[in-house]
């Protein structure tokens, strides 16, 4: 069943990765600190540049992020890594917000472009996924290309970016 909610506030993020929004077995969003966004600002199964579905996250920046300490001592920045993994944790709502079952998990990417980084400095973080092709078969994939603005300004893009949803056979057993 496809949800008709074009906004999801951070409860709503955090019931999602209880296990609550898509029900048992579907699609959850990591809980803190790997949940990378504060909210879904925008989630549509049109527009978007392909015309096949957008959604629109946002984290607003603070200095005390978990991975400001580590990530480097003395040279603050977040991991491209986070970045990409919110780019993933997206499309994988997306999913389970069009009624997709089975648990996400990304597949790939077809390529990344870093060309900027999140300091302490930013303030506020709006990532973007438009998709590409999804595919509901025994398999449920979704393809899409992805960027991040830091504080306004684009600084990565990722294409190509793919997460399928899988079926727990032990799950869909009992």
């Amino acid at each position: 069943m496809t949800m008709t909610r074009s906004r999801f506030e951070y409860e709503d993020l955090l019931a999602c990765g209880r296990g609550e929004l898509f029900g048992p077995g579907n699609p959850q969003l990591p809980l803190p600190p790997m949940l990378m966004f504060d909210r879904i600002s925008h989630i549509s199964s049109e527009g978007g540049a392909n015309g096949k579905g957008e959604i629109r996250a946002e984290l607003e920046v603070r200095e005390d992020l978990w991975f400001f300490a580590c990530h480097f001592k003395g040279d603050p920045v977040m991991p491209g890594c986070l970045g990409l993994d919110a780019l993933w944790q997206m499309l994988g709502f997306f999913l389970g917000w069009i009624g997709g079952e089975g648990r996400g998990r990304a597949i790939s990417t077809g390529g990344i472009k870093f060309t900027g980084m999140v300091t302490p400095k930013v303030k506020h973080i709006e990532y973007g996924v438009d998709l590409k092709r999804v595919m509901k078969s025994k398999l449920v994939l979704g393809i899409g290309d992805g960027w991040l603005k830091a504080d306004g300004e684009t600084i990565y893009k990722a294409e190509d970016l793919r997460v399928g949803l899988f079926k727990d056979e032990a799950a869909a057993a009992s």
